[in-house]
């Protein structure tokens, strides 16, 4: 019997309408076009606007679209798995109530949370659970509201951030396709670099932590920077060595849409010719755990089957890794 390997077999994706271009933010911070995009690579990042709606409406659009163009059953899906790190609620999980309302009746639910590397993680995971043989179809999703923790006063992350979903369907695969290694990281004294102070056990929400906006995302960009560009490179270089890939074995690198001089570093590192780079940073920004969803759903009609895919992710935590995966059809 062939081993059996977890491959993606659909994905779908979601943004919001509304645009939020660098010259709108030129009106709201300190800030102009040619310095955010000199040193990110961001041109407009998509916000949902309407506060009736938390990140569980862009899983569920995302998901929407993968189940109509893959003209799945809902109900044959065995799990859904939600990487984010902005969930509706505190306690209830984001993921539950996204497969009630895309009527996965059949389905166990839960939220997966890494930062930025959430959908990297979760490709494993969603793996493990096909190569147990057990399950059969696991939908893994990406989504994040960023808006909801961004402070729009705060130049240093309101040009970076967008709202956005995505998803990716894992099957079992008996042709060697799908997820074929992985290197994941991480280190718990990062966590002082990038992070919300306030709103878990260690300082529960109260009238000063609001009063001194300790529920918006605080980074410290120059060490983050450092922290990325050296660890997003290394492990690209570290699947491929592992795995004997040279830079013309690889296809496609799918990379975490931070900035755009990370992804230039992470490809040189690399020796990977930029065309063959993934990049929608200019549109979107950092959705932190849809980037990578997102640009498999952006590139899908440019993929073919049997084509080698490094994806390579770095977040709050710290959290990074990469993994080696070959793309499991073509798409007409």
């Amino acid at each position: 019997m062939n081993k059996i390997t977890a491959a993606i077999t659909a994905v779908g994706a979601y943004v919001p309408e509304y645009r939020l271009t660098n010259a709108i933010l030129e009106t709201m911070v300190d800030t102009n076009d040619e310095w955010i995009t000199t040193r990110t690579g961001v041109k407009e990042r998509r916000i949902l606007k309407d506060p009736d709606k938390g990140t569980s409406f862009l899983a569920i659009e995302a998901a929407k679209d993968l189940i109509r163009k893959r003209n799945l059953d809902p109900a044959e899906i065995d799990l859904v798995i939600l990487g984010t790190a902005t969930p509706d609620l505190p306690v209830a999980a984001t993921a539950v109530y996204v497969a009630t309302e895309i009527g996965a009746v059949n389905a166990f639910a839960y939220d997966l949370q890494a930062a930025c590397s959430n959908f990297l993680y979760g490709m494993s995971t969603a793996a493990r659970y096909i190569e147990s043989g057990r399950y059969k179809k696991v939908l893994l999703i990406g989504a994040d509201k960023m808006s909801s923790i961004i402070d729009y006063t705060d130049r240093t992350t309101c040009i970076i951030f967008g709202d956005g979903g995505g998803a990716a369907l894992f099957e079992p695969s008996t042709e060697g396709l799908g997820l074929i290694d992985e290197y994941l990281r991480s280190d718990g004294t990062g966590r002082k670099y990038l992070r919300i102070e306030a709103g878990g056990s260690l300082m529960p929400a109260s009238e000063e932590t609001v009063r001194n906006k300790r529920h918006f995302v605080y980074q410290d960009g120059k060490s983050v920077f450092k922290f990325a560009v050296s660890n997003m490179a290394d492990v690209a270089a570290k699947i491929m060595e592992r795995n004997g890939l040279s830079h013309e074995d690889v296809d496609w690198l799918v990379p975490h849409q931070a900035n755009k001089r990370i992804i230039d570093a992470t490809a040189n590192r690399m020796g990977l010719d930029h065309a063959k780079v993934m990049m929608n940073i200019e549109h979107y920004g950092n959705t932190t755990s849809a980037t990578l969803p997102l640009l498999l759903h952006d590139y899908e009609k440019q993929l073919k089957k049997g084509d080698s895919l490094v994806f390579a992710a770095f977040g709050g935590g710290f959290t990074w890794g990469s993994i080696y995966l070959k793309w499991a059809y073509n798409s007409n």
